[in-house]
């Protein structure tokens, strides 16, 4: 598990420097999180250090019980309230912060840092790559569970990277790089 928290804890210090050098104008650019600014994406990513487990449970029931309806929620008012410096300054206090998602384990934060970070360097233009050995812990996490959470079907496809040895699926074979099969299966649109 170290191993795997240390890549957490790298992640978050690569997002943090990212986070440090955007402009006031970039904060407010959109991600690959649809209907998110940069400044709704870093507040739903620092949300699990500023909200208590009742915390949590008390918006999930404002929310009707369901989690992105939350997590939008959330996002958006805490992005009108906090500035850009205390949702960076958050990140940077809570880089070996020990949140695991729920059922997700430590795989599963650093599933959700890394994924994230590409929501909001690849929908910036920002020449910056996830490590391989970051890409292979999350990729190893893929599976039926989490594709249909992110409503993506592959059936008929494999997925295979080119900079890794990954595939995911059986069939006619798409090949991209590693960040972009993992943002593919996480549902997300590429730019053109």
């Amino acid at each position: 598990m170290t191993d795997v928290q240390t890549a957490i804890a790298a992640e978050r210090t690569d997002l943090v420097a990212v986070l440090r050098n955007l402009s006031a104008d970039d904060w407010n650019r959109t991600t690959l999180c649809e209907g998110w600014r940069v400044r709704e994406l870093v507040a739903h990513i620092v949300m699990p250090y500023r909200y208590s487990t009742p915390r949590v449970l008390k918006e999930m029931l404002k929310s009707r019980g369901n989690f992105n309806r939350m997590a939008d929620r959330r996002a958006r008012a805490d992005a009108a309230e906090l500035t850009p410096t205390e949702l960076t300054d958050t990140l940077e206090a809570n880089i070996h912060h020990q949140w695991k998602p729920p059922g997700g384990g430590y795989e599963g934060a650093l599933s959700h840092d890394v994924i994230h970070g590409l929501d909001l360097t690849v929908a910036l233009g920002i020449n910056r790559h996830v490590p391989l050995d970051r890409l292979r812990i999350v990729l190893a996490g893929a599976n039926p569970k989490h594709l249909k959470y992110f409503g993506v079907d592959l059936t008929g496809l494999q997925l295979q990277a080119t900079d890794l040895d990954w595939t995911l699926g059986a069939g006619e074979v798409v090949e991209d790089t590693a960040e972009n099969l993992l943002l593919r299966i996480s549902g997300r649109r590429l730019p053109a």
